[in-house]
């Protein structure tokens, strides 16, 4: 069985984002755009970069 294939989406969030507001944001890329949340870096001056992935499905040809 093969790896399944992802593809990465980055996500920067300015400082003096809330983390409800964070939570949101990744909320909605999770519902509407099917996106799973691979990595959250919160950096020491505030700022956030979220890494979101999805599975990407690849469509097998039938004869």
């Amino acid at each position: 069985m093969a790896m399944p294939e992802y593809e990465f989406r980055r996500m920067s969030m300015p400082r003096g984002t809330t983390r409800g507001a964070a939570r949101r944001q990744l909320a909605d890329q999770a519902e509407y755009g099917h996106w799973e949340l691979a990595r959250l870096r919160l950096f020491p001056d505030g700022s956030r970069t979220a890494v979101l992935r999805r599975r990407i499905i690849r469509a097998i040809r039938t004869f």
